[in-house]
């Protein structure tokens, strides 16, 4: 396992990381006493292959939280069963505040909501503090500064050790980042952004100057994998255990269809060639290995929910070493999607700026 600087925070984390967000805890997938089995199988799994940063939120789940009560029991006989390798000095829990409700102030950025969430969060974890926190979302209900001084506090009162923002645009976390500085609060310190082959211009143009200094931004990228779409596995049709034929992922359904009408499709069944053909891959661990060869990539959040699936998913790591620029020009030239280069910085790209992998 590799491992890169989290932002400011000091925390080193694994590039792979693990996150219950449509694993554990919904109605399609396993809860109760067998959610919690399969997900200590996953757990200490990922934790054996030196993983050590696992991620939540208060919304994950059905009931709400769900997920997190599945994760804070798996940890916590995990902790016993296993004590020298599930340290909580040496992992990273992280969990998001935003829609802990249906009611009206059990959503948003409220000081209240951000106070009362967080201290639920904890119980259904069953752990003192977080080392992590998100704002889910921004609250365009709530003023910046109630946030920063909110989120500070919790910081301060030890319940979680940084804070950090998820699909916020770069505008709102450098206000938020001033806001801190002109009070003597805590700043954000990362940012959970979505971010594939597919989706890039927030990440690699938006960003850009966020991962200089001062900032210096962390990010914890979810759906690397374009929600299952570029492992290749839709290539051809919908098979019959996929998530998109359970109720709930209707969404994914009309995704994959604009995907086939856009011409999104072909482009992965070229690069699924590729992978093969090039590097004896497959399209999961190429499209992952695409991602950690971007530097400003702190960790890639991983969703398998079979052990067959997460090891083939550690498999990216391998793949990224022998990934070389003239292979990630033949990417791009079927990609055809790079973004303009942020021009405040000269021109390059993130691909001019490989680091060891």
């Amino acid at each position: 396992m590799l491992y890169r600087m989290m932002g400011n925070t000091g925390l080193q984390v694994s590039v792979l990381s693990y996150g219950f967000w449509a694993t554990f805890g919904v109605k399609t997938r396993l809860s109760n006493d067998a959610g919690i089995i399969a997900a200590k199988e996953l757990l200490h799994q990922a934790r054996l292959a030196g993983i050590n940063l696992f991620d939540n939120a208060e919304v994950y789940g059905e009931p709400r939280g769900e997920a997190e009560r599945i994760m804070g029991e798996a940890m916590a006989q995990l902790m016993t069963e296993h004590p020298q390798l599930w340290r909580r000095s040496e992992i990273v829990v992280t969990t998001k505040l935003f829609w802990g409700g249906d009611g009206v102030n059990e959503k948003g950025l409220s000081r209240k909501h951000i106070w009362e969430g967080m201290e639920a969060s904890l119980n259904r974890l069953q752990m003192d503090y977080v080392d992590m926190v998100f704002c889910h979302r921004p609250d365009p209900f709530t003023p910046t500064e109630t946030v920063v001084r909110a989120m500070t506090d919790l910081v301060r009162s030890g319940l979680a050790t940084a804070w950090g923002t998820s699909e916020w645009s770069a505008q709102q976390i450098t206000e938020a980042f001033w806001i801190a500085r002109q009070f003597g609060l805590e700043p954000p310190q990362f940012e959970q952004p979505q971010y594939h082959m597919f989706h890039r211009q927030r990440f690699e143009q938006e960003y850009h100057p966020m991962y200089q200094a001062p900032y210096r931004m962390g990010t914890t990228i979810w759906s690397p994998l374009k929600s299952g779409i570029l492992t290749g596995k839709y290539n051809d049709g919908i098979p019959e255990d996929s998530r998109l034929n359970q109720p709930g992922y209707e969404f994914l359904k009309k995704e994959l269809e604009a995907c086939k009408a856009n011409g999104i499709l072909e482009k992965i069944r070229q690069m699924t060639d590729f992978a093969k053909r090039e590097l004896d891959c497959s399209m999961t661990q190429l499209a992952l290995a695409w991602c950690l060869k971007n530097p400003n990539v702190s960790t890639i959040l991983l969703g398998a929910t079979k052990p067959s699936q997460l090891e083939e998913n550690l498999g990216a790591l391998e793949v990224a070493k022998r990934l070389t620029e003239v292979h990630l020009a033949e990417i791009e030239s079927i990609l055809g999607n790079a973004p303009e280069v942020y021009s405040g910085f000269g021109g390059g790209g993130w691909q001019r700026r490989l680091d060891t992998l």
